[in-house]
């Protein structure tokens, strides 16, 4: 299902709307990271009226592909996190949000989503010499 902002005309400035690469379902990925540290926190999703809250309200907002509505972080968990910066990539299908996170980032209460999946046990590789 698409996000309602997305059906329409979009809330973002005309120059920023059109570099977004949305997905089918008018989403684009968010990676989430903590502004000091570079810890990534989490992924969520957002659709342009999302990213304009984000942009334009200092909290961050995303598109709850399960709920089929906005939810702001922190809202109901009192785990806030508050703006730092927001980029684009060089693709325009993924966006980087440094915030300054209060308390846990992921829904299991841990600080980052990225701890209880567990390592994937990946080949390590080498740099080759010279």
């Amino acid at each position: 299902m698409t996000s309602p902002a997305n059906q329409g005309r979009s809330p973002l400035p005309a120059e920023l709307a059109s570099r977004l690469k949305r997905d089918t379902n008018g989403l684009v990925c968010a990676v989430v990271q903590q502004y000091d540290t570079r810890e990534v926190l989490m992924v969520g999703w957002m659709d342009d009226e999302a990213l304009r809250r984000t942009l334009t309200e200092g909290r961050v907002t995303f598109w709850s592909r399960s709920r089929q509505e906005y939810w702001r972080k922190g809202d109901s968990s009192g785990h806030f996190q508050y703006v730092k910066a927001v980029s684009l990539d060089c693709d325009g299908d993924a966006l980087l949000l440094q915030v300054d996170q209060v308390g846990a980032a992921c829904h299991t209460g841990e600080r980052t989503c990225f701890l209880t999946g567990g390592d994937l046990g990946a080949v390590v590789g080498q740099r080759p010499a010279g």
